[in-house]
């Protein structure tokens, strides 16, 4: 070999040795969400596996624990870095516990997002919010008051107590009530942990404690239907209306028998597709993780980070009985 063969031969082995952002033709990226067995998360790996498709050159991994817990979480994200995945996007299941394992992965090179849940921000790049959490905390109260023109009592039956997004809706809708909703009386506040049996009992005890309950609202979607099934079940259609965030396809029903008049959900399909742009995007480098930067999510638009480098993707979106056949054959 010549010396300018092997001189251009050296600097092609050292120029491998440095590509440092991955590349779109071999990209892992994990979509770890709460819990499995979730309408919700299944809709959003639907969109997740349209994003992939569309942009190409990804594989999808979809995964997360039997039950919502940190601890869950915790232990797939240590096996993704193991791995040695791209880039991690996460629904959390507690803003500070995830945080370690999160930071040992960016230490690797793994990009993270985290989407619908958030990370502490020393834990993540980016924070995909589902919508903006003033008006989701402001949509989850009206769905209530809209159907109690004189006010009366409600209760809300929320995920686990540590759900960063659970408890930043039902802050935003605590400090609407006094200003807009006045004649509204929020009587409790309780913990389903996104698991059906819990927040059937859970439902059930509001119901028991609070006799002149007129609404339970539940801003998360094991919750709402374990909720309006708990309504249904004790003859109570009529007098108790269940309302919150629903997926459609697993609500029609009570929206047909009257438990519900009415619910609000984003789309959890553009969620997990809006997701999978984001963290692409950041792993090859064609965006950066700061403060006013703009990333495309695709044919959803664009997000704009604000100062903790988080951005919401859409308004919540209402089903009633005009509408709720149509989108529940969507998701």
């Amino acid at each position: 070999m010549s010396a300018l063969k092997k001189l251009f031969a050296a600097a092609a082995v050292t120029a491998a040795m440095f590509v440092a952002p991955a590349s779109a033709q071999d990209m892992k990226i994990a979509l770890v969400v709460k819990s499995l067995g979730n309408g919700f998360f299944d809709a959003a790996h639907k969109g997740a596996m349209d994003a992939a498709e569309e942009i190409g050159g990804i594989e999808v991994i979809y995964t997360g624990p039997t039950s919502a817990t940190a601890e869950g979480q915790i232990d797939i994200v240590n096996t993704l870095i193991a791995q040695q995945v791209d880039a991690i996007a996460i629904s959390a299941n507690d803003p500070d516990a995830l945080v370690p394992a999160l930071k040992r992965a960016m230490d690797r090179g793994i990009t993270v997002i985290s989407w619908d849940s958030g990370v502490a921000q020393e834990g993540r790049q980016v924070h995909l919010n589902p919508s903006d959490t003033d008006l989701i905390g402001e949509t989850i109260i009206k769905l209530a008051a809209d159907y109690l023109p004189e006010g009366g009592d409600v209760a809300i039956l929320s995920a686990s107590s540590t759900a960063t997004n659970q408890n930043a809706w039902i802050a935003a809708a605590e400090r609407i009530l006094p200003e807009k909703f006045p004649n509204i009386n929020l009587v409790a506040t309780v913990y389903g942990d996104d698991d059906p049996v819990k927040s059937t009992n859970e439902a059930k005890g509001l119901i028991a404690s609070y006799p002149d309950l007129d609404a339970i609202i539940a801003p998360t979607t094991v919750g709402v239907v374990a909720a309006a099934q708990v309504v249904t079940d004790d003859n109570l259609i009529g007098k108790i209306n269940v309302t919150g965030l629903a997926l459609p396809s697993e609500f029609k029903q009570f929206i047909d028998n009257g438990a519900s008049q009415a619910v609000a959900l984003w789309n959890p399909i553009d969620l997990g597709y809006s997701a999978i742009h984001i963290a692409h995007a950041l792993a090859t480098g064609a965006a950066t993780a700061e403060p006013g930067a703009t990333i495309s999510i695709g044919k959803v638009g664009e997000i704009t980070l604000d100062d903790s480098n988080s951005a919401a993707m859409a308004a919540p979106f209402q089903f009633d009985k005009s509408n709720i056949e149509e989108f529940s054959k969507i998701y």
